[in-house]
Parts: C-alpha cells; structure tokens; sequence
C-alpha cells in the first residue's frame, strides 16, 4: 500500500497536510515537539533537549515519559493506520532521541533553504530576483508562530527568522544589480517596519526607493530612521545609512565595500588527486548528486548543521581531503570559514584544549577579549550565538576525541563541520548525527595517480614494477608517497626502479603508527629521505624532536642547533624540499606527527643525553630571553625577574618597540604556552617562573586573562617546588593578580595577603609595595575606597624608600585619583601633578595620558571646567597616539561630561556619540551609560 503523501510548514503556524488534507494537531506541546523537530530539519533531538526546550530548567519527574506520549501522538497523527510498536516512515528513534525525516519536497524550510543557496549560486541577476522571491513568497509569519514565546526562545527560533531577513537584504542587492528595485518593495518595507533599528535593512530600503524614484520617501525613510535610532538607542546613523542617505540625494551608487570575514582554510594542494570515491561522497552531502559532482548543484542538505568526521590513521591524507573539500565548497559559505589544528595527536603532548579553541574563534569573530565570558560552556554559548543564523565552514582538524570537538559544534542551522581525527568519534556520530568517512592507504592505482600528478605521467612509462615497489613500501600513505616524490623530483634524471631500490634498501622504525594491516616500515621511507639531505639538515632533523611544537621559526632551530639563524633558515629550506617539514605560513614551519615521532625516535637514538639536554636549554632560553625583552618594551617600568646570561650560541629576538615585541608574542603565543608545559613538566622550575612572569603585560594587553590564570598556576606551582621563599612571593602576587582579573576574589585576596607576609618575612620593600597596589586595587573593586587609598599610600612610602621613580611616578597618581574619588580634590591634585612631573622625565606618556585624566576628573569637581576641559584633552591627545582604544572613550566621556556642565550641550553630544563609536566597536558594556547620557536620562549626579 503506498504511503500518502505529507507536507509539513513552519515557516509560520506550524501546519501538516496529509494527502492533501489539513491535518488536525494535537495539544500545545504536541505542537511545539513537532515545531523542534521540523526546524532541526531532518536531524536528530535528543530527549534531554526535548525536555529542556518543552519545560525550561525544572521540569516534572514525569517528562521523559510525557514525551514519548507526545512522540506517539505525533506518529499516529502522521500515519493513522500505522500498527502499534512500529517505527513508521516520518518519525523515527535516532541517536538517543528522534528526528523527523523530511527533505525539501516534504518541508518549507527547506525548500527556503534551497531556492536561497540556488540564488546565492546565480550568476545572473535577475535570476537570484525570482529565487529570493520565490523563498520569501514560502514565509507566512514568524517561525513556528503560534507556539508559546517562551518555547520558541528555548528552542532557538529566532535564528531561523533571521535567515529570512538575511535573503530579503540579499534579494535588495540582486534587485540594485538587475535593475529592477519594485520586486523587492514590498517584501523591504515590511522587513523593515518589523525591525526599525535594523541599520542594513533600513539602508537597502533607502537604495531601492531610490532607485525605484521614489526619492522623498527614501529621504523621509532615512530621516525617520535616525530619529528612531536617536531617540531609543541615542546614537547617529552608521556609515551603511549614512552612504545610503547621500545616494539619495543625487550621489553616485556606492562600490560595493568587501566585508572582512575569517578565511582561516590552509591551501588547497595543487596536485590533490585519488580520494575520487570519497569526495564524491563528501560533495554529495551538499549536491545531493552522485558520480563526479563538482560541489555547485542544489543543496540536499545545504542550510543545515553538517558533521562529517573524517577518520583514518596518521599521514593517510586526512586532512588533505578535508582541506581540498573544504574549498570545493567554501562558496555555499560566504559568512566566513574557521580553522584550527586541535593538535590532539602531537607527539610532544602539546594537545589544544577545547577552551583555547573556541577562544581563537571568537578572537577571529571579532570578539573584544573584555567580553570574552568565563567557563568553556559560557564561551562556546557566545561562539554559537554569533554562528547562529548565519552559513560559516567550520574544520576542526586533528580532533582527540568528541569532547574536544563538542563546544565548537556551530547549534543552528546554516554551517557545515568537518572534523577530522585517528578516533573513531562515536560520540559525534550517536550525540549529533554525524556522517562519517574512513579513509584506506591507496591502492597501487592510486599511488601510480598520485605519483604521475607530482612528476607528470612521461615519468612512469615503462616503470611500472617500480611504482608497484614504491607504492607498497610506503604503506600506501599519501603522506610517505610525497616523499619519494619530492626525492625523484629533485633527480629528474633518476629512473624509478633506482629510486625504488634506494627505498628497498632504507632502515627505520615508526611502530608506534604501524597498523596491523600494514606491513611496509613507513619509518624507512623518512630515513631514506633524511639520507638525500646534507648532515646538518639532518641533525637539524633529529634536534626539532625536541621542540614542544605546535611550529617554529629558523631563530629558534638555531637556538636548539647552537648555529646563526642564516644557516638555520638554509637548514629548514632543504628540510621542507623534501616534505620532511612544512611552511605553513611564511617563515613559520611545522611537521606532520608521523614526521615528528620520527624525529623524536632519531634524536633519542643519535643523541647522548647531555646533549638533548643541552638543546632544550638553548631553545627555551631563547624563548624567555625573547620574551623577557618584550616585557621590558611593554612594561619597562614594571617589577620583572631578569633571566641572567643566556647560553651560549643563543640570542634573543633584536625587538626594537613595543609594536614588535606585540607582533613576536602574538607570531609564538601557542609555542610559549607549549614551551610553560613542557618545561614545567621537565623540572625547569625557575624557568617556568621566569616566563609565566615575563607574559604578564602581554596577558593583560590582549586580554588573555584565562590562559594568563593558568599560567601563574603552574608558576606558583613551580615556586612552591624551589622552596624559595622569594620565588614563592612573586607567584603569589602573580596569581592573585590573574585571579582578580578573573572576578576570582575570594581567592585573590588570600593569595595577595600571603604574598605580603612573605615579602615582610624576606624584608623586600618594593615587593611589598606592588602587592599593596595590587590589594588596593581589590578593594576598589570592593566599592573600599578609604583601603584602596591606605594600601597605595603604604606602597608610595614603600617605593620613595626604595628610591623606584618610576613606581613612585605610577603610584603617586594612583593616590591622588583616590583622593579625588573621596572629595579631596586638592590633595588629588598635589600627588598628581607631582606624579607628571616625573612621568614626564621618564618619558612615560602612557602615565601621564592617565594622570593629565586625572588632574581633569579634580578640576572638573573643583568647578574649573576651562581646566578640566584642557586636562582631559590632553589626556585624549596622548591615548589617541598610544592607540589605546578603550580609554580614549572613557576620556571621551569625561569630556562630554564637562561640556555638559557647562552648558555646551552640542559639544557634549558630540563627544558622547565618539566614546559610543569605540565602545559599541569594542563591544564593551560601557555603551550603555553613554546611550543613557545620550538620552538624556542621567543627572548631574550620575556625570559626576
């Protein structure tokens, strides 16, 4: 008996037509379990999400059990006839929870998804017109409009609406190119009289009344816009409405300005070849197609979360494949493609933590690192949040296990995953669905292919028994074959049968990679390579072993080699000839992990220990040595630990300015967090210390407070270890410092206190003094401004006895800002302007920027706002030239603050609306009291 036939809409009131009929549903919740699963379009729900979307965080014991009613309700509404206990054709039981199985013939939303990629795939205009069309014509209200508000929030169906506001803006612009701005009026005012503040949305409606003649409604839409903006958010036209507007007053169409977006993917490999069967089964995830897609046909599944895990054993070509199909496909993607190596792996131990990784994405998505929240789950909440809605390509390669993978899974629909990894990942496939691919070593066709892409096919006539030798020696690994291939590149006018026999003939060991399934001794195949190379390269090699990874440059080989950087970088150019290293980006190079084991097993077995030893010594001194002169270009007048001579045949980077010092940190932060681990696990305690200390004005500069915290953890650790009691007070301080950055003050100011008592113990006044300053500034945290002024007080006496002018400078301010705080103003003013006087002696224009802020915020309360007025810019002055964003806002403020009192009220928009410019850049909270200045809503007390 055929099935009959059942559609379902939620693109508005959740609906379900069965052969024709409307079908009748059930209770509420029936009505919003159905909604769920149809907006997850064909994936699997689980129970846990079920409950958790249906009854929010406490629902009844009975739950599990009400939805399976529900469940049963649904499958008897779907298919009436359908025999009890029977699993039916539409709902079906899927990795620990269900999924409704529909495609784009059965479900609206998927019909939306794909006439949206079929118009964002149109080459001509016109036709992108009448596909967007045709999608929006799909739309009867908002997703799932008739389910209750709260159990649309919880279930995420506003990021569904935003992806029909995303085609109309889209529809606008193929619109403007075709020439034909009427077939999207409607649909534009309409999206726009549902989003007033919607800045792109307003912008493209002024374009198209424009060009549709209607130029007094574009002026009258653009007028009304900004009263809009100014009245409820306080804050100008942005640049977009701002462009549009002066279009609509004659001038020319704008060209169209490139977005910067994430465009992370490593390069495609010119020579991809083989893997044909598999691509076609990757590419068929999107294509719906088989045989040899090309990865532009209709999307089956495109608009969806896609997880495809890639699976194999080292150097088989993983992500080789996931790279080449990532950039087959990165068109379906425009928002934007993210990549990271999770290096979960790497011989050295040096695996990234899921925290660190979904840090770097919201770096890369433009997240100011103030408001990157604290916790994984609260940072992978902010990750999705700024996925939702939006089509990003997301590869995680070198994944360890599902949990690693788990918080940077992309939750709303839109964006495709690619993982690769040597596990099986079930977790990933039971939790979420996903499609997996098991890669095999190649076959001899393979190899002969792979082989002939590299050297060209007149290279292989008549050598087919050799390339049978070569393939079946390398195991079949793409990884082993590019080897050889770069060795008989290198000799054009070697046969293959006497490269084959070189090959035969080579010695090596990889056993901890060897499968059983393989017999070849892929580790042959590197030796024999390492062979071809000159003696140093080669011992250049085995000594890269010992890098903690996960890459390097040629100072820091020749730090573990003992040579100059000029030989090194010769070395490193010879080693890559031959694939035996990588250059993944321009002076940075890497190995694969099978490469690095070797390394590892060859430095063990040619290297006495005194002198492995004595190459780690070189290397991480060379990296704190770096990264103590970056410290002192950061933070010259700060309490560093100095790191003594270094060893020799090792120099430190020549840094010149703080601008180098930030792009050298920057160029080796995940080295330097490798290079803590790995020599806080070898016993280099004081090393440990010395470098976690060295990193703090780098911490603080680019907000790296989490992997800041984590570091002055293993340095107390470590200080603890030395049993010095100095040692020990400094990484007291450090880490009540990271922890109070944090918001961790119950712990802070335990760590701080004992820091203090040690340094009282040790007699050491100007150890005492910085962690005064440091107690201080908890206790202005504290809303304790009479302690936070007592414990600068005790540090400036502390200092004046040490003789320290730079720290006296630095906390001579702070005492006076504190006095200004409590009302006394002149007393502010005496410690400050004192505090200038040697600032600027020392040359010290970042401390006096604040100081000149100061003196402004005295004057200002003391009535002299003509001096306020001249402190303050100065201050602004100063910030501007340091680039230092956020505080030439919170100046910014301060100014407007004093114009306002004055009664210049234009002045004092203008400079409230430039402080709501960088903070709403920064995405910092502080936009918020700007906007109620703005509306006027804060009094005289609240601009004091």
């Amino acid at each position: 008996m055929p099935l009959e036939p059942v559609e379902f809409a939620v693109l508005g009131p959740v609906r379900v037509r069965r052969a024709g009929a409307e079908a009748a549903l059930g209770s509420p919740q029936e009505t919003a379990l159905l909604a769920l699963l149809l907006v997850r379009a064909g994936q699997p729900v689980t129970v846990d999400e079920i409950v958790r979307v249906l009854w929010g965080r406490r629902p009844p014991s009975s739950a599990v059990n009400v939805v399976r009613r529900h469940v049963g309700s649904l499958r008897r509404l779907l298919e009436p006839e359908l025999p009890a206990r029977d699993a039916g054709r539409w709902l079906s039981r899927d990795a620990g929870g269900y999924r409704l199985v529909v495609d784009d013939g059965s479900l609206d939303l998927l019909r939306f998804r794909r006439l949206r990629e079929a118009a964002l795939a149109a080459e001509v205009p016109v036709r992108a017109v009448e596909l967007c069309t045709e999608a929006l014509g799909l739309w009867r209200g908002p997703v799932a409009s008739g389910v209750a508000v709260e159990v649309r929030e919880r279930a995420g169906f506003g990021a569904v609406d935003r992806e029909r506001l995303a085609v109309v803006r889209e529809a606008s612009d193929a619109a403007l190119r075709a020439g034909m701005p009427d077939a999207v009026l409607a649909e534009l005012r309409e999206a726009a009289a549902g989003n007033p503040l919607d800045e792109p949305l307003l912008a493209r409606l002024v374009l198209v009344l424009t060009a549709d003649g209607r130029r007094e409604e574009a002026l009258g839409t653009y007028r009304a816009a900004c009263a809009r903006l100014s009245e409820e958010l306080g804050i100008d036209p942005g640049p977009e409405l701002r462009e549009a507007y002066r279009v609509a007053l004659g001038g020319p169409r704008p060209l169209p300005v490139p977005v910067p977006i994430p465009a992370q993917l490593p390069h495609d490999l010119p020579t991809f070849t083989g893997r044909r069967t598999e691509l076609d089964e990757v590419l068929a995830l999107f294509t719906g197609d088989s045989g040899h897609s090309d990865g532009h046909g209709g999307g089956r599944t495109a608009g969806t979360v896609v997880i495809s895990a890639i699976g194999g054993m080292a150097g088989i070509g993983k992500t080789t494949l996931a790279v080449h199909w990532a950039h087959r496909v990165a068109h379906r993607f425009p928002d934007g493609q993210l990549y990271v190596n999770l290096r979960g792996f790497d011989p050295s131990g040096a695996v990234m933590d899921a925290g660190e990784a979904v840090r770097l994405f919201l770096d890369s998505l433009g997240v100011p690192p103030e408001r990157v929240p604290h916790g994984v789950d609260a940072q992978a909440e902010l990750y999705r949040s700024l996925l939702a809605g939006r089509r990003f390509l997301v590869l995680l390669d070198n994944a360890r296990d599902t949990e690693q993978v788990r918080p940077l899974l992309p939750g709303a629909p839109g964006c495709l995953t690619i993982v690769t990894s040597r596990s099986r990942l079930s977790g990933l496939v039971a939790a979420h669905g996903a499609h997996t691919l098991a890669l095999r070593p190649l076959d001899t066709g393979q190899a002969r292919a792979f082989l002939a892409a590299r050297l060209g096919e007149e290279r292989l006539v008549g050598e087919a028994a050799a390339v049978d030798t070569i393939a079946g020696l390398c195991a079949g690994l793409p990884l082993a074959l590019a080897c050889v291939a770069a060795r008989a590149a290198a000799h054009p006018g070697f046969p293959l049968s006497a490269i084959a026999a070189e090959l035969r003939a080579a010695h090596g060991s990889l056993d901890a990679f060897s499968r059983t399934d393989i017999s070849a001794n892929v580790g042959a195949v590197f030796s024999w390579s390492l062979g071809a190379v000159s003696a140093e390269a080669a011992r250049l090699f085995r000594l890269l072993g010992l890098h903690p990874g996960p890459d390097f440059s040629a100072p820091a080989a020749a730090a573990l080699t003992a040579l100059p950087v000029r030989r090194a970088r010769r070395l490193l150019t010879e080693l890559a000839d031959v694939h035996l290293v990588g250059e993944p980006t321009p002076g940075r190079y890497a190995f694969h992990d099978l490469l690095r084991a070797h390394a590892a097993e060859l430095v063990d077995d040619r290297h006495r220990e005194s002198e492995r030893e004595a190459a780690v010594d070189r290397l991480y001194a060379y990296y704190l040595h770096t990264a103590h002169a970056a410290d002192r270009l950061l933070a010259p007048h700060a309490d560093s630990v100095p790191p003594g001579a270094p060893p020799a045949g090792v120099a430190a980077e020549p840094l010149s300015d703080d601008g180098q010092a930030l792009a050298w940190l920057t160029a080796e932060y995940p080295v330097l967090l490798a290079v803590l681990d790995a020599a806080a696990h070898s016993g280099r305690d004081r090393l440990v210390c010395l470098l976690a200390w060295a990193l703090e004005p780098f911490f603080d500069r680019r907000g790296h407070w989490h992997d800041g915290l984590a570091a002055q953890r293993t340095a107390l650790a470590a200080a603890t270890r030395l049993a010095d009691p100095a040692l020990e007070a400094r990484g007291l301080r450090g880490l009540g410092r990271a922890e109070g950055r944090s918001g961790l003050h119950e712990l802070s100011r335990p760590h701080l206190c004992r820091a203090l008592d040690l340094y009282t113990e040790l007699g050491d006044g100007t150890g005492q003094a910085q962690t005064h300053r440091s107690l201080g500034w908890e206790c202005d945290q504290d809303g304790d401004l009479p302690g936070a002024l007592r414990h600068n007080q005790r540090a400036l006496e502390l200092f004046r006895a040490a003789g320290d002018r730079a720290a006296q400078a630095s906390v001579l301010n702070s005492v006076g800002w504190y006095h200004a705080l409590l009302g006394r103003y002149d007393e502010a003013l005496r410690h400050c302007f004192e505090a200038l006087t040697l600032l600027q002696d020392l040359g010290d224009r970042y401390g006096q920027a604040s100081t000149w802020d100061s003196i402004a915020y005295a004057h200002h309360h003391l009535g002299r706002h003509p001096h306020a007025l001249l402190g303050y810019r100065n201050a602004l002055t100063l910030y501007r030239e340091l680039g230092v964003p956020y505080l030439e806002a919170c100046t910014l403020v301060h100014l407007g603050d004093t114009h306002h009192v004055m009664g210049a009220h234009d002045a004092a928009r203008t400079d409230w609306r430039e402080a709501l410019a960088l903070f709403t850049s920064l995405g910092h909270a502080d936009a918020e009291g700007v906007r109620e200045r703005l509306r006027g809503r804060v009094g005289e007390r609240g601009l004091a």
